[in-house]
């Protein structure tokens, strides 16, 4: 028998013909500016000096000529540097550390959860599963009126918890920046469940005695994408307003939102939801380009609201038995899968390099011409970012859009590990997710961040930022004293 042919698909090694593909188109323009440079070269030498002088000395100017080329010259670059968006720096942030009086393990939580519930087994037994799959460790932190038994969250309790995470995050980010509370220009804070009157920017303005003419804004109600919502806000606000200042803050007072029913639907967020803020300071200031840590290159936003099960997916309501709660709907990773869908065809052509994009247009070309079987390609993403933020809202969120991007399991450490060390802390998990990357040493200057947050309404919204200097790990951060022990192993199932 003759022997048997070899597996070209193997030997040739087929990603080294798609990283050349990938070279050629992202450096296309190079490649032919090399040959006409080339050629004006030699056609210079083939002149020499003397022909080269003869022609220059040939060439007659007209002082009206210059003056007026001059001008329009001048004239050109003034508009276009006056027109170009300002660039929007983060110049730091700061991540709330819960103290550990407010820890939750998990025998606490079942302890609390039977004591509560009394003969309500069945309540007992769907915690304890959320519990053992949920991908959460034994570190999260409650508020301390979820901790009474039962717990009977008042306004005072409410106000507690929102004093403690906000005014520590903006107490610890005051200090590393350095600025001063009457140096802000503008604040913006979201929380979705705690909406209390006067309002949280009111209640961070008379603490820090700011401005009286402080543009603030307080959201509420936009569930966990509200944070990257905040940085919008803000962005176009420091377009229109020059050498401002922008304190965002993103939170979740999860004391008002514990469910005592037994709606299992309403079950979810007792389990998954945990404490935590972000204080975020923005600036146009020009001068903060040196010290900022990243700079904002994009932020795309996808609304699914018009679509009535998009809409009622993520519900606050009562239950049959009258007792408030948030309805979790089952078609919630089906709905978020489409906004993600939405989303990244937004933003792909925003940030996917010239090779990605030509591929996905072939592919799509292709479907609708030839064969709609066609398998749809779905653009490399990792070609664009070097760090993803995930928002850590659950392990099957962040399993699906591992799958869907195609990401390997280090482009979603971060996320795992803060739904493990914090839980689901809403619309500041994000935040978290980006100090981990930075305690752990691995962002460097020049690296791109991509952050993707889900929120109720439906919504689907990403920021792009970009690194303006390596970042060292910071002292203050809340993963300084336990980033050794990450990241961990997480089993499917924890046996509790």
């Amino acid at each position: 028998m003759p022997p048997a042919l070899p597996n070209f698909s193997s030997s040739v090694k087929l990603k080294y013909v798609k990283l050349g593909y990938q070279y050629l188109v992202n450096h296309i323009l190079t490649f032919l500016l090399i040959p006409i440079m080339a050629g004006i070269v030699v056609e210079l030498l083939r002149l020499g000096p003397d022909e080269i002088l003869r022609i220059w000395n040939s060439l007659e100017f007209d002082l009206v000529q210059i003056l007026c080329s001059g001008f329009l010259i001048i004239f050109v670059a003034t508009v276009y540097f006056m027109s170009r968006p300002r660039h929007i720096y983060l110049v730091d942030y700061s991540c709330f550390k819960p103290p550990v009086t407010c820890r939750a393990p998990f025998s606490t939580f079942m302890e609390h959860s039977r004591l509560i519930n009394g003969a309500n087994t069945k309540v007992v037994d769907f915690e304890m599963r959320i519990l053992e799959r949920s991908g959460l460790g034994e570190e999260t932190c409650l508020p301390p009126a979820i901790h009474y038994i039962p717990p009977k969250p008042t306004m005072a309790d409410c106000r507690a918890e929102a004093e403690l995470v906000i005014f520590s995050s903006i107490d610890s980010l005051l200090k590393k920046t350095g600025i001063k509370p009457k140096d802000v220009d503008i604040l913006i804070l979201n929380c979705s469940m705690f909406s209390p009157t006067p309002s949280m920017t009111a209640m961070i303005v008379n603490k820090y005695k700011m401005r009286g003419n402080i543009k603030s804004f307080n959201l509420s109600g936009m569930g966990c994408s509200a944070g990257l919502i905040s940085i919008d806000l803000a962005r176009d606000l420091l377009q229109v307003h020059p050498n401002s200042y922008a304190l965002v803050v993103s939170t979740e007072i999860i004391t008002p939102s514990f469910y005592g029913g037994s709606q299992r639907s309403m079950l979810l967020p007792n389990c998954l939801f945990r404490m935590g803020s972000a204080a975020i300071l923005l600036s146009n200031r020009r001068k903060d380009g040196w010290r900022a840590k990243y700079r904002l290159a994009h932020v795309v936003r996808t609304h699914k609201g018009a679509d009535d099960k998009a809409y009622r997916c993520v519900y606050e309501e009562e239950d049959p038995q009258g007792i408030r709660g948030v309805s979790l709907s089952k078609e919630l990773m089906v709905i978020a899968g489409e906004a993600l869908k939405s989303n990244i065809t937004t933003i792909g052509p925003l940030v996917l390099p010239a090779s990605e994009q030509l591929l996905f247009l072939f592919t799509l070309i292709g479907r609708k011409l030839f064969n709609p079987k066609w398998k749809p390609y779905i653009p490399d993403f990792k070609q664009a970012f070097e760090h993803f933020c995930i928002h850590a809202g659950g392990r099957a969120v962040i399993d699906e859009l591992q799958k869907n991007l195609q990401l390997s399991a280090e482009h979603v450490e971060a996320s795992r590990m803060t739904l493990h060390r914090f839980g689901n802390t809403s619309s500041s998990s994000l935040w978290y997710e980006l100090s981990y990357i930075e305690s752990k040493g691995r962002m460097k200057r020049g690296d791109r961040v991509w952050q993707i947050a889900f929120g109720s309404g439906f919504k689907c919204n990403s920021a792009v930022w970009k690194c303006n200097r390596t970042i060292k790990a910071d002292p203050e951060s809340p993963w300084f004293d336990c980033i050794d022990r990450y990241p961990v192993h997480i089993p499917e199932i924890v046996k509790l």
